[in-house]
C-alpha cells in the first residue's frame, strides 16, 4: 500500500509539531530526511523508542527533533509508522512535510490514517467514529462516551448481540437441514425468549440516540415569542454573553440569530427568531415567516411569554403556530420577566412543560436545564449504558431491532426457518453498524469528515 504522510498537529505556531508517515516504506522515508545523533542506535529500529537527531532536505539540515518508529502491526494503522517531531513553526513544519513527500511518501487524504487502522482490523468502525467524536466533543459527557467507545465498549456490545444472533441462526440451519430429527439445541420457546432479550437490548440502544444526539450534535432549538418578551435576553443568558441586541423597541430582531451553547451536558443549536405578530413592515414580515419555519424544523421550542403583560392576540397566534406544527410536546413554555412579576395565574397556557424565569438576572435557568435534560433522556441513561451518538449507527441498530421483532412474529405464526430469514437480516444490520459488513461508499463518507493527519 502507498506510503502516506501528513501533519498531525493543528496549523500554526507552537512548541512542537508532528509529521506522521505510514506504509511499507515509512522507515525508509524517515531515514532519508532524519540524521540521528547515534547512527548505531537508530539502525536497531526499536519499536516505540525516541531517537534524537536533525531533519534535512536537499539543501541540508534545517531543524532538530525526535523520530519514533512503530513496527506494524503494532502501530495505530497496523503498518510501519514513523512519527517526526520538529519545532512547531509554520515554515519548518511545512518544510519537513515537503521533505517526506519528496522522498517517497504521498500526501494523506482526510482521515486516511484512521481509515487504514479500520481496514487493517486494528479498530472497528464504531471505534473510528468515536475517535472523531473525541476530537469534536464539546461537553464532558460527550468526551466520556466517545472515550469509552474508542476503547471498544459499543463494539463489544454489538459483538455480543451479533454472536447471540449467530448462534440462533445456526440452530435454525440445523432445523432446516434435519427437520425430522431433533438436531437443534434451541427450542421454539427458548428462541422466543432469547430473541426477546436481544430485542430489548437493541431497543435500548435505539432509545439512547435521543440523548446521544443531544450531547454530540446538539438539539435544533428555536426561541420564539411575540416582540419584546425577552427572547434575545434569553439567548444572551444561555450564551453567557451578549450575542443579540436587546432594547425596549419591539421588532429589533429581524433575522434569525444562531449560536451553539452548552446547557448542562446537552448542546443546544439555538435560533433566536423574529417576534411573531401582525406586521405591515416588509422586512419584519420576512423575519416572521422564518420564525414559523424555525418552529416546524426545531426539535425543541422555547416559547417565551411576558409575565408582566397579559396574554394577547400575538401570543395566541404563536400558540396556534406551535400547535399547527404539532410541536406542543416539544415545547417549553417560558414565563419570562419574573423579576417584574411572578404571578402566572392569568397566564393559563396549554403547555405541559413550563418554567418561570428572569432572563435578565438568570433566575430559573437551572430549572430550564433540568427540564430540557429530562426531555432528551438524560435521566434514562445509566453510567454503564451504551449510548448511540450518530444517525448511521442508530439506523443500522433500528433495522436490526425491526428484523428481530419480525422474527418473533414469525415464531408465533410460522416455523423456525421463516424466523431464520429475519434473524439473518438482523445479523446483516448489526454487521453494518460495527463495520463488519459495510459499503465502501459509507466508509468513504465517514472518513471524509476527519481532518488530514488523523
Amino acid at each position: 500500500m502507498t506510503t502516506i504522510a501528513a501533519i498531525g498537529t493543528p496549523h500554526g505556531k507552537g512548541g512542537v509539531a508532528l509529521i506522521r508517515i505510514s506504509g511499507d516504506e515509512a522507515f525508509d522515508v524517515a531515514k532519508r530526511i532524519f540524521i540521528p545523533a547515534s547512527e548505531k542506535r537508530f539502525a536497531e529500529e526499536q519499536h516505540g523508542v525516541s531517537y534524537y537527531g536533525s531533519f534535512c532536505d536537499e539543501n541540508g539540515i534545517f531543524d532538530d527533533g525526535l523520530c519514533v518508529l512503530f513496527h506494524g502491526p503494532k502501530s495505530f494503522t497496523g503498518e510501519n509508522v514513523a512519527e517526526l517531531y520538529c519545532h512547531g513553526g509554520i515554515l519548518v513544519t511545512q518544510k519537513l512535510l515537503s521533505a517526506a513527500l519528496k522522498n517517497g511518501a504521498v500526501m494523506a487524504s482526510a482521515g486516511e490514517f484512521t481509515r487504514r487502522a479500520f481496514l487493517n482490523g486494528k479498530i472497528s468502525l464504531t471505534q473510528a467514529e468515536a475517535i472523531g467524536d473525541i476530537i469534536d466533543s464539546k461537553t464532558e459527557k460527550h468526551l466520556s462516551v466517545a472515550s469509552k467507545q474508542a476503547g471498544g465498549s459499543l463494539s463489544r456490545k454489538l459483538g455480543e448481540i451479533y454472536d447471540e444472533l449467530k448462534l440462533l441462526t445456526a440452530s435454525v440451519y440445523a432445523y432446516i437441514d434435519y427437520p425430522d430429527e431433533d438436531m437443534t439445541d434451541v427450542s421454539v420457546e427458548e428462541m422466543r425468549s432469547r430473541l426477546g432479550s436481544v430485542k430489548k437490548s437493541l431497543d435500548k440502544l435505539v432509545g439512547s440516540h435521543t440523548y446521544g444526539k443531544a450531547i454530540s450534535e446538539g438539539i435544533s432549538t428555536a426561541i420564539v415569542g411575540k416582540p419584546n418578551t425577552g427572547k434575545s435576553s434569553l439567548l444572551n443568558a444561555l450564551c453567557g454573553e451578549e450575542r443579540a441586541i436587546v432594547t425596549d423597541i419591539e421588532g429589533t430582531t429581524r433575522d434569525i440569530v444562531t449560536e451553539t451553547v452548552r446547557l448542562g451536558e446537552i448542546l443546544l443549536r439555538l435560533s433566536d427568531t423574529a417576534g411573531i405578530r401582525e406586521s405591515l413592515d416588509t422586512v419584519e414580515k420576512i423575519g416572521i415567516e422564518k420564525s414559523k419555519q424555525a418552529i416546524e424544523n426545531a426539535d425543541l421550542i422555547l416559547a417565551v411569554f411576558d409575565l408582566s403583560r397579559p396574554i394577547d392576540d400575538d401570543d395566541k397566534r404563536l400558540i396556534g403556530s406551535i400547535f399547527e406544527a404539532g410541536k406542543q410536546n416539544q415545547t417549553v413554555c417560558i414565563y419570562n420577566k419574573a423579576d417584574i412579576s411572578s404571578d402566572t395565574s392569568c397566564h393559563k397556557l396549554p403547555f405541559e412543560k413550563t418554567v418561570v424565569l428572569s432572563a435578565l438576572n438568570n433566575e430559573g435557568l437551572e430549572a430550564l436545564v433540568s427540564l430540557v435534560a429530562e426531555m432528551f433522556g438524560e435521566g434514562e441513561i445509566g453510567e454503564s449504558d451504551e449510548i448511540v451518538t450518530n444517525a448511521r449507527q442508530c439506523a443500522a441498530v433500528a433495522n436490526a431491532a425491526k428484523a428481530v421483532g419480525d422474527a418473533l412474529n414469525a415464531l408465533n405464526s410460522f416455523t423456525q426457518d421463516v424466523a431464520g430469514m429475519d434473524i439473518e437480516i438482523a445479523l446483516g444490520a448489526i454487521a453494518e453498524a460495527d463495520g463488519r459488513q459495510v459499503s465502501e461508499d459509507i466508509v468513504n463518507e465517514i472518513f471524509s469528515h476527519f481532518c488530514v493527519g488523523k
